[in-house]
């Protein structure tokens, strides 16, 4: 096992990854998971006390040991190297409140053909956060497990639908070619799996990369990913990559480009590395320039970096509910947002018209998202409300129904790491929500 020290992980993620295979294939036998109220930080005593005692410490080497997460999900800038993006100057931009809101108790469906309610499905989906927002005014919102309104949640792989956002919007700019190769940018890489592949096809994940995002095989490329990123640490004396520079030229091709969509994080960390070389800017500098400081965000968003200062532009960004809450409104407007235009209409309108779904559905593990396909590091499911979302591990999720002028926030800890888990009944919910909004 090349990363023994990770093992402690892959207990319960292997045990969550033969789950979620189960699942996909048979309803008969439902999943055991711990009862959420008994995965709470604060009932668990994580990380109280001065000092806390050893078995309640929470640190990097452990946040994959469930539910260590659940506190490590809204603190992670206080277990290693941050980088902040600026709100700006200015006043925070407003988010009111409705008229008329919406209540715990809204019938929601529960994924099992009855119903439960609202309250109800965030805990069995382990909830951190929910804000909804109708045409730009917030509806309903909460906040759990002792998160409190201020504090930034781990964003996981939304932070790649912040990419991919910065990344078009650049591509309309005429600033980068989509069809370049990415050499051209990154001669770094000119020897690497990306020798020959083009901007858009690493925009799309369709990119042949020897490269496994695997949780549940120790010896998957994810766990070099997340040392190399800094996320985890690696054994000592380990020869393995310590910054994403020095890891990403190491990778090498495995196909041939173009043909199928691949989820790989190491696409999002080839973008992030190019949209700083061509603008001469961090990646946090330049989401504070061209996003968060122009919505009028409340809090500082953060982003993880590595043992040589670079920033994880996958899985690394941190932000608050309200602060996602007005990025999502801005995109539901087109790009307008706090009296100006944020992003530019074309952009918009690239990210929604998605890509191929038959180059989608040759992935392993997409049945459930049957109908989809992944465009500029956004998940189009091609609906009839034109909806269009970012999603993170374990539950993160920005929704957008651009026919219902809705907006879903949902930050979440689940047990089960992949979201396509929850998929169905996460889609039930959010269709109840827009139901439910149309109707007021």
């Amino acid at each position: 096992m090349p990363y023994p020290r990770l093992q402690f992980a892959l207990v319960t993620l292997a045990a969550a990854a033969a789950a979620l295979c189960m699942a996909a294939s048979s309803h008969a036998q439902a999943l055991q998971l711990p009862p959420p109220d008994a995965t709470h930080p604060a009932t668990l005593q994580l990380m109280q006390g001065f000092p806390p005692p050893p078995d309640k410490v929470v640190r990097l080497a452990n946040i994959l040991k469930y539910p260590n997460v659940r506190w490590a999900a809204h603190h992670l800038r206080e277990l290693g190297p941050t980088a902040a993006v600026w709100r700006g100057a200015g006043a925070p931009s407003a988010l009111t409140a409705a008229a008329r809101t919406l209540g715990d108790a809204l019938p929601v469906p529960d994924g099992k053909g009855g119903t439960t309610t609202l309250a109800d499905w965030q805990k069995a989906t382990y909830t951190d956060g929910l804000l909804v927002l109708h045409r730009g005014r917030v509806v309903y919102e909460r906040h759990h497990i002792g998160m409190q309104p201020h504090q930034p949640h781990v964003l996981w792989s939304m932070s790649k639908s912040l990419t991919g956002l910065l990344a078009t919007e650049l591509i309309q700019e005429g600033v980068i070619d989509p069809k370049a190769l990415i050499p051209r940018y990154l001669p770094e890489l000119a020897t690497s799996a990306w020798a020959d592949a083009t901007v858009q096809q690493t925009l799309d994940m369709t990119t042949a990369v020897q490269y496994a995002e695997n949780f549940a095989d120790p010896a998957s490329g994810v766990f070099q990913y997340l040392a190399a990123a800094g996320l985890q640490p690696a054994p000592p004396g380990s020869n393995a990559a310590k910054s994403m520079a020095e890891f990403l030229p190491t990778l090498k091709k495995d196909g041939e480009h173009g043909t199928a969509f691949a989820y790989k994080s190491v696409d999002t960390e080839v973008l992030g590395w190019l949209l700083q070389r061509v603008t001469g800017k961090s990646y946090a500098t330049l989401l504070s320039e061209r996003i968060w400081s122009r919505l009028g965000a409340q809090e500082d968003a953060y982003v993880f970096a590595d043992a040589n200062g670079g920033q994880s532009t996958s899985v690394g960004v941190n932000a608050t509910l309200r602060d996602l809450g007005r990025l999502g409104e801005m995109l539901r407007a087109n790009g307008r947002f706090n009296g100006q235009q944020i992003i530019s209409p074309a952009t918009i309108a690239e990210l929604r018209k998605g890509a191929d779904p038959t180059q989608f559905s040759k992935a392993p593990g997409t049945a459930m998202r049957a109908g989809y396909s992944y465009h500029n590091q956004w998940w189009v499911p091609h609906d009839a409300d034109g909806t269009y979302e970012a999603k993170g591990l374990m539950g993160q999720h920005i929704h957008i129904n651009p026919a219902a002028e809705l907006v879903v926030v949902k930050l979440s800890t689940h047990p089960v790491p992949n979201t396509a888990f929850t998929h169905a009944v996460d889609r039930q919910a959010f269709s109840a929500l827009a139901a439910a909004v149309r109707a007021r």
